[in-house]
């Protein structure tokens, strides 16, 4: 009876543990984006970018904090956050999606891979599905993750006042560079 019980323990940890074996998280994640005109160059960086990945069923759930973008000059940075996305109202943008090309991933094999991604971003209150490709390089057990979309302020309900709506780009340039940890 006791071998059976320690038997059975013994599955059940292993159970659990590969539960999180193919969860990966990152803290540092960097996403930026640019909104340049021939009028006025326009680019943020935000290096706290916080995601979860699960390499089982392709999940990928990011959290990004709208005052963590950084411009170069803090005049813009300060318009961003209070006039434009309202940072204080709409404190994060969050993207709930999954990786729909999954069997075309090794994780477990070192290489690059194409990533179909598919979900639902949030910026500014509003949520939009968004489709996107992204390369998954798998070296060493390291995940890194990058990928690049458009997003338009008007379909976030971001008004651009007239005044300077033409420093600021219509379609903006969002650029992810991720590298994951096992949990």
């Amino acid at each position: 009876m006791k071998t059976l019980k320690l038997i059975l323990i013994a599955f059940l940890m292993i159970g659990v543990q590969s539960l999180f074996a193919q969860k990966y998280i990152s803290k540092d994640g960097h996403v930026w984006f640019n909104a340049s005109t021939p009028l006025e160059n326009i680019e943020a960086h935000n290096r706290q970018s916080a995601s979860i990945l699960d390499a089982a069923t392709g999940e990928l759930v990011f959290n990004i904090l709208i005052k963590s973008f950084e411009f170069k000059a803090t005049l813009m940075q300060e318009h961003f956050n209070e006039n434009y996305m309202e940072s204080g109202k709409f404190p994060k943008a969050t993207f709930k999606g999954k990786i729909t090309n999954l069997s075309a991933i090794n994780f477990a094999k070192n290489g690059s891979y194409n990533a179909d991604i598919t979900g639902d971003l949030t910026i500014h209150g509003v949520t939009k599905p968004i489709n996107t490709k992204g390369l998954i390089v798998i070296k060493e057990g390291v995940i890194t993750g990058t990928s690049k979309f458009i997003v338009e302020p008007k379909d976030y309900n971001i008004i651009i006042p007239k005044l300077v709506e033409g420093k600021i780009a219509k379609q903006i340039e969002v650029n992810v560079d991720i590298t994951y940890k096992k949990m």
